[in-house]
This record gives structure tokens, C-alpha cells and sequence, in this order.
């Protein structure tokens, strides 16, 4: 537990917010494990200074365990704190800093692992993956993804570490972020009605989306494990207009859609653009420019492992403790599952507690839980 503390100690310290680089804290990651005996390998993101990196303990072989974890953390501007953010504030049983939750705590276990693992023989590999930019939507394992095959080889199991108080997730919704662009007509206020006004588009279009949701809610898929148990539309952002007495000729809308497996991407975005053409055709007849232009920019996979499988009841042996679960918030497992490996997510710490929070903070009794389940994946591994 001291190597976990003093290791969580300098990865606190790192202000590896989503908008810096995080090169500084990859090669205090990379010079830790290849002192060990790791052998280490950087992956260039597609940003300048962003960094992923895959370290490996044990023979080049088949099988073994995964544990990934991303380096960056969310912002703390705007956010009240009573301790500093970039500094571990231990308090009793609680280790006050950004990113102790969510996730540099499970960061820290790993890289700890690590050294358990240099001091054991392995007969089948431990392997490390550090990210970069999952905060902003899965971004960075998204660019990783194409060197993973190669690096990875074929694990029994993989562990993403975000918080879920060491609970074993099987599940997550999967995302998409999009951009709605509505097109009308510039004119002067007093006379509105002749023109068409980009917010009403806007704002019409809002209201077909909460149909939408209506939609998913009564007659979609259902998963009673899961707080919201259906898919999900939401809207963030709606913005348009320059001035009041001018009708605005552009508007936008930002929203998402989170979903069940069981609800066919092709059936959620078919439904998205049956509402977008439903609103434009109401202004059509007024303007004939008048649109509504869709755009996904941003995107990840959900996870679903069945608790049957193989790689579930393994990593239940490896926490025998643990309660199956599946978590409201997305993570890099559906990612990895995409390339074939079996993944859950259990890691210490709150989401709901302490996630994105003030005076974020970890529970010394959840990292020696989480050191607990590593320390018998290393046996597993011997």
C-alpha cells in the first residue's frame, strides 16, 4: 500500500486535464515500468503532446491479463475546492485530490501490480494500458486502437479500472454526440413572421426529439439493472441569434443519444432524421433553403458481457467479494471489446460519490480492495 500511495502521491500532482498534454506523466508511467523490466511501447496520438502507451510484464504469450486506465482528468475551473486539486490530501481513510476516483487511483494499483509482477516468475503475461483523453469521449483508445492487436495479443481478461466501488460491471450504455445545424432566413424583427427563424427550427426540433425519448421510453428495450433502464436522448446546448430585432438565419443544437445493445443503432438514427425532416418540412413552403444538417462527432461502443462467460467468472474469482453490475457511464471496454477482448469494469472508488466533483476523493479501504484483486491476478499470472 505504500508503493499505491506514494505512486498516486506524483500522478495527482500531474495536471493532465483533457485540454493539456499528458506527455510528462506517460514517461514517469514509462521510466517506472521499464525500470521494472517492463518492455514498453508509446503510441502517438493524433494531438501533439497526447500519448498512449501499452506496457508489458512476463513472456510475449497468449492469454494473461489486461488492466487499462486513462491519464487524463476532467477540469477543476469553476468547481469549489476546500483542498488543493493537484496535491494528495490524506484525511483519515480519505485521499483528497483530482483524479484519486476517476481514475489515477486504479492508475496507481496498476503501476503497483507492476511491481508485483517483476518480482514473480510469469507464466503468462501482464499487460498495462495508459490513455489518454477518455474524458472528452473515448477518445484517445479510439486512436490507439489500430496498434493494439499487435501489442496486446490475446488476454483471458481485461479490467478497466473506473470507479464502481470494486463492483464487477458487465455493461454501459454505448454514446453518440451530435451536432444539429438549422438553416433559415435573416430579416428584421418587425417582420418575423415573414421570415424563417432558425431557432424556431431549433427548438421544434428539441421538441421532436423529446418524443423521441418518449418513444424509447415506453416501447424500447429495457434493462432493469441499469438506473435510466432504456435509451436516452438528451439535449445540452441550444444556441442561436445575433441580436433581437434580427430573425436569426442559423441555429444549433447539441445533444446525444446513450443506448441499449438491444436497441439497433440504424433504428435510433433512422427515428433522429424522420424528426429532423418532420420540422423542416413545416418551413419548407415559406423557404425553400430552409435545413436541418445531422452531424455524429463524436462516438464509442457500449459493453454487454454476458456473466456466464469465461471472462466474467474469472474476474469474479479474482474479486470473489464483488456483486455484478452495469454502470451508467460510458468507458473505454466497449472499445476494447470491439477487438475482441473480454472486458469488465471494476475499479475503486465512487462515480456517484466523487466523480467530476469538488474535493474529489478516494477511500484508502477501496485501494486495498483493488490491491487485493490485483495481487491474486498476479498469482493467477504465476
Amino acid at each position: 500500500m505504500n508503493d499505491i500511495l506514494e505512486i498516486l502521491d506524483k500522478l495527482v500532482a500531474f495536471k493532465t486535464i483533457s485540454a493539456l498534454p499528458n506527455v510528462e506523466m506517460v514517461a514517469f508511467i514509462e521510466k517506472h515500468c521499464s525500470d521494472l523490466g517492463a518492455q514498453c511501447t508509446r503510441i502517438p496520438g493524433e494531438t501533439k503532446g497526447k500519448i498512449g502507451l501499452v506496457a508489458r510484464f512476463g513472456p510475449d504469450a497468449p492469454g494473461g491479463i489486461l488492466l487499462s486506465g486513462h491519464c487524463d482528468v476532467v477540469p477543476v475551473t469553476g468547481q469549489d475546492w476546500q483542498r488543493p486539486a493537484f496535491q494528495l490530501t490524506r484525511e483519515g481513510d480519505r485521499l483528497f485530490g483530482r483524479g484519486t476516483t476517476d481514475m489515477k487511483g486504479f492508475l496507481a494499483c496498476m503501476m503497483a501490480a507492476g511491481k508485483m509482477a517483476a518480482a514473480r516468475k510469469l507464466k503468462r503475461p501482464l499487460r498495462l494500458i495508459f490513455s489518454y483523453d477518455e474524458e472528452i469521449g473515448c477518445v484517445g483508445i479510439q486512436e490507439m486502437a489500430p496498434a493494439l492487436p499487435s501489442l496486446l495479443g490475446n488476454p483471458r481478461l481485461c479490467i478497466v479500472g473506473e470507479p464502481t466501488e470494486m463492483a464487477i460491471a458487465t455493461g454501459h450504455k454505448g454514446k453518440a454526440a451530435l451536432r444539429a445545424s438549422c438553416t433559415g432566413q435573416n430579416g428584421h424583427s418587425a417582420l418575423a413572421p415573414r421570415f424563417v427563424n432558425a431557432l424556431h427550427l431549433a427548438s421544434d426540433f428539441v421538441t421532436e426529439l423529446r418524443a423521441v425519448q418518449d418513444w424509447y421510453a415506453c416501447n424500447g428495450a429495457r434493462d432493469d439493472i441499469y438506473d435510466v433502464p432504456y435509451t436516452t436522448l438528451h439535449v445540452g446546448v441550444l444556441q442561436g441569434g445575433s441580436a433581437l430585432n434580427i430573425v436569426p438565419e442559423k441555429a444549433e443544437v447539441t445533444f446525444e443519444y446513450r443506448y441499449l445493445p438491444a436497441d439497433e443503432l440504424s433504428g435510433i438514427i433512422a427515428k433522429i432524421e424522420a424528426a429532423s425532416d418532420k420540422v423542416v418540412a413545416r418551413y419548407r413552403d415559406l423557404f425553400v433553403g430552409a435545413a436541418i444538417k445531422l452531424e455524429c462527432y463524436n462516438s464509442y461502443p457500449g459493453l454487454e458481457l454476458a456473466q456466464a462467460t469465461d471472462a466474467a467468472r474469472y474476474a469474479q474469482s479474482l474479486a470473489p467479494d464483488a456483486q455484478f453490475t452495469k454502470v451508467a457511464f460510458g468507458t473505454e471496454a466497449g472499445v476494447l471489446t470491439a477487438l475482441g477482448i473480454p472486458t469488465v469494469v471494476c475499479g475503486p472508488g465512487s462515480m456517484i460519490g466523487q466523480g467530476h466533483k469538488p474535493d474529489e476523493y478516494v477511500e484508502l479501504s477501496q485501494l486495498t480492495k483493488c490491491q487485493a484483486m490485483l495481487g491474486k491476478a498476479i498469482e493467477a499470472l504465476s
